[in-house]
């Protein structure tokens, strides 16, 4: 994998702007160690979150843990994310999961003041990608000093926590429930296949 998380934690500790952030959630709650699923912010927050499989860099298939990827972009305060079926130009790889069998492209949206970028996933050259784990896990360690430092500001992100885990949950519903009608609609032409050719 490319991304390596407690080097990434010592990288930190060395740049005189960002040390900060891992001696206060060091202070608040224990020395950083272990993997990404070891830390607060992952088991009180990220591991609630669903994910389903999606197209990615070729080259890169290997490369990253995708799964905690959607995670980390789906549970942040600064990012939207929708999957969106590849237009039909666009050669789509099948997928081993039963359920998708099709990828879905996952469309990332960040927004910083009055500007907007907006990428697929699949576009994405492996500096941007680390990029994005660096600032996705960064933001999840800052909000979680932020809860123990400050009430208010603990009741507001727990809210927001909850609004995007919700808002995330009727994401993947949707997509579960086109999945249904899709193979419920394959079942019925096929019934009737059979049937015309009992005729």
């Amino acid at each position: 994998m490319l991304f390596n998380f407690l080097a990434f934690v010592e990288e930190l500790r060395k740049k005189e702007d960002k040390k900060e952030v891992v001696e206060k959630y060091e202070k608040h709650f224990w020395p950083v160690s272990g993997t990404i699923q070891d830390q607060i912010w992952y088991k009180e927050y990220l591991i609630n979150f669903a994910t389903i499989p999606f197209r990615v860099p070729k080259e890169l298939k290997n490369e990253f843990d995708w799964d905690l990827l959607q995670k980390l972009v789906a549970a942040s305060f600064s990012s939207e994310c929708v999957f969106e079926k590849p237009s039909s130009d666009v050669e789509t790889a099948p997928s081993n999961d039963e359920e998708n069998p099709v990828m879905r492209d996952f469309i990332i949206s960040v927004k910083s003041g009055d500007q907007s970028v907006v990428k697929r996933v699949e576009e994405l050259w492996s500096f941007q990608i680390l990029r994005l784990y660096e600032i996705y896990i960064e933001e999840q360690m800052n909000l979680q000093v932020l809860m123990k430092e400050d009430e208010k500001e603990k009741s507001a992100i727990l809210g927001q926590r909850q609004g995007r885990l919700q808002r995330w949950k009727l994401v993947i519903d949707s997509l579960d429930k086109e999945e249904l009608e899709k193979q419920a609609a394959a079942e019925k032409e096929e019934k009737l296949s059979d049937l015309y050719s009992q005729l």
